[in-house]
């Protein structure tokens, strides 16, 4: 989840960017949270407080009305009887990271990130994405390899992540569906050699950058361990005090390694 935000607001600043080199500094001044970090805790609120996903994406997500939502969830936040849409947009891949992180059998992670995704983007390949994401978290946090996640994203969603990284760059990175986006980030996960070097292959290939970023960090964190000291520090200074708060109170009711409260408050650049 860590590296969920982490990545979003690495990418944020890229976003609509076109594909570049990996070698962009990873915070700038203008580096910020956008709304991948604001309903990735969200989601994480909804599980720790027992809260329905649909009233805590609202709580949280009015609570940040310039986050940077899309069109359809912006009618749908600030409507109260507002029903889902039927997007299979990458919203509900986003920011389900959490859940890959709070329960321990794959079934239960499918069943709850499908309740997550369907309060908005219940058309199937919306719901799917949702899924594909949690179920690489878990696989990632319980050791099951690249190759594990790499087949689970396969056999089980039908995402194939062996994707030419050059036709991906020509592309740009600016598919916002599911189907989409989901299995980029993956790809840029799946050739990293670290969290760092998962981020910023995904940050290369432009686009989406933030959302390509948040998920493939998302995948990052649960595989190799952990999101960097340095990166935690830049990444938690950027949150506001609610934020951090929900997100460290999650990452100790869950084991998401994370730094102490001490460390992990600097002063952005």
């Amino acid at each position: 989840m860590i590296g969920a935000i982490a990545g979003d607001i690495i990418g944020s600043i890229h976003e609509g960017a076109a594909p570049q080199p990996k070698d962009f500094p990873l915070f700038v001044s203008g580096s910020r949270f956008t709304d991948d970090t604001v309903l990735t805790v969200a989601v994480a609120s909804a599980v720790l407080s027992g809260t329905d996903y649909g009233s805590a994406l609202r709580g949280w997500g009015r609570r940040y009305p310039e986050a940077g939502y899309g069109g359809w969830f912006r009618r749908w936040l600030f409507q109260d009887d507002a029903p889902a849409y039927s997007s299979f947009g990458n919203g509900s891949a986003m920011r389900v990271s959490a859940i890959g992180w709070a329960f321990e059998d794959l079934e239960t992670v499918l069943q709850e990130a499908s309740r997550s995704a369907e309060v908005t983007h219940n058309h199937p390949k919306g719901i799917l994405g949702a899924q594909a994401v949690a179920g690489a978290v878990w696989a990632g946090r319980m050791g099951r390899g690249k190759d594990g996640i790499e087949r689970l994203l396969s056999e089980r969603f039908g995402y194939d992540c062996d994707l030419d990284w050059a036709a991906l760059q020509r592309r740009g990175g600016f598919d916002i569906s599911c189907q989409g986006t989901v299995p980029a980030a993956a790809a840029a996960f799946l050739r990293s050699t670290d969290f760092e070097d998962a981020v910023r292959n995904a940050v290369s290939l432009g686009g989406d950058a933030d959302t390509l970023a948040c998920i493939a960090g998302a995948m990052a964190e649960a595989h190799y361990g952990c999101v960097p000291d340095a990166i935690q520090v830049e990444a938690m200074a950027r949150l506001d005090p609610a934020l951090r708060t929900e997100v460290r109170t999650f990452a100790q009711r869950y084991g998401v390694p994370i730094m102490t409260a001490q460390r992990s408050q600097g002063t952005p650049e």
